[in-house]
């Protein structure tokens, strides 16, 4: 199987089973690592999200989706983050996130079954 962009590398390594089991964890690393940058948001954590966005850029990386990880990575590098602008990050994320789920699932409903 080639496949070229999204989890390109994992479905030349996987089969299609270890594949879709890859690639529910990162789904279910999205949803909860967003609402954990939810929370640090919240609590005014910088640090905290800062540390939550390098979880989800090492999730994200792991499945080739690279605007995810762009996002994340530039958020927990950026010198000059400040709670101000959290609000615009993190929803950003939260796109770009919900892009990466659509190409997963796009990508899952392409995998032969086993």
């Amino acid at each position: 199987m080639t496949a070229s962009g999204f989890a390109a590398q994992l479905a030349q390594d996987l089969d299609p089973e270890d594949l879709r089991m890859v690639l529910g964890v990162f789904g279910q690393d999205v949803a909860r690592l967003t609402r954990v940058l939810g929370g640090n948001f919240a609590d005014a954590d910088v640090d905290g999200f800062r540390r939550t966005c390098h979880a989800l850029a090492g999730a994200a990386g792991a499945v080739e989706a690279t605007a995810l990880e762009e996002a994340c990575r530039d958020a927990m590098t950026r010198t000059d983050l400040a709670l101000t602008d959290l609000a615009a990050v993190l929803a950003d994320i939260r796109v770009r996130g919900a892009v990466a789920l659509q190409d997963m699932e796009a990508f899952l409903a392409n995998l032969p079954r086993g």
